[in-house]
């Protein structure tokens, strides 16, 4: 049995031109420097086709680096061991991409809990009420600022599949999200 959340039509993939990159746990320890180091190489990847226009390529490359990080960053944060598989494509002026990884059963509820609260409602109106919560110190959970800036202030679209537990205990989980990039030509 596999649980959404967010939007149905995003989980179907990445496009047809992805580029995939592996994280493997090893002897560096898969951690947040690696969080900031794929999400870089993927933002320069997909800016470089805006090199024409200093501005464009500048904008292109901090947001699909912004919302890259947050993905992988989340991925790192909540995991079970082993590796994560980030996923990048463009296509019709959207970037897509797709981050999977495997989560333990205790994670994976909080994960989807924060995911039930921040998926409903007007995410400009969540993230004051998170930014707020968090400066008087009673958001106790995790407060998930990071999706609903990126929601809010970005435009970001995503989409969560948890896939049915293994035998080992462990969920799979797919991360999708999408952010609307301008025209080359611009």
């Amino acid at each position: 049995m596999t649980t959404l959340y967010g939007l149905e039509d995003l989980a179907i993939g990445t496009g047809e031109n992805i580029t995939r990159l592996c994280l493997f746990e090893g002897p560096l320890d898969l951690g947040w420097k690696h969080c900031a180091i794929t999400s870089d190489f993927v933002a320069e990847f997909v800016a470089l086709r805006y090199r024409a226009s200093r501005s464009l390529y500048k904008e292109v490359r901090h947001n699909v680096g912004y919302l890259t990080n947050e993905l992988i960053e989340n991925a790192v944060k909540f995991r079970a061991a082993g590796e994560i598989v980030v996923e990048a494509s463009i296509e019709d002026n959207v970037f897509r991409a797709k981050v999977s990884n495997l989560i333990e059963e205790k994670p994976a509820t909080q994960f989807q809990h924060l995911l039930s609260q921040i998926t409903m409602g007007d995410p400009g109106e969540l993230l004051i009420k998170r930014i707020e919560a968090n400066a008087i110190g009673t958001n106790t959970s995790s407060s998930g600022l990071g999706l609903l800036t990126l929601m809010s202030d970005y435009g970001a679209h995503f989409a969560w599949v948890f896939g049915s537990e293994e035998p080992d205990g462990k969920i799979p989980l797919e991360t999708y999200a999408s952010i609307a990039v301008p025209n080359v030509s611009n």
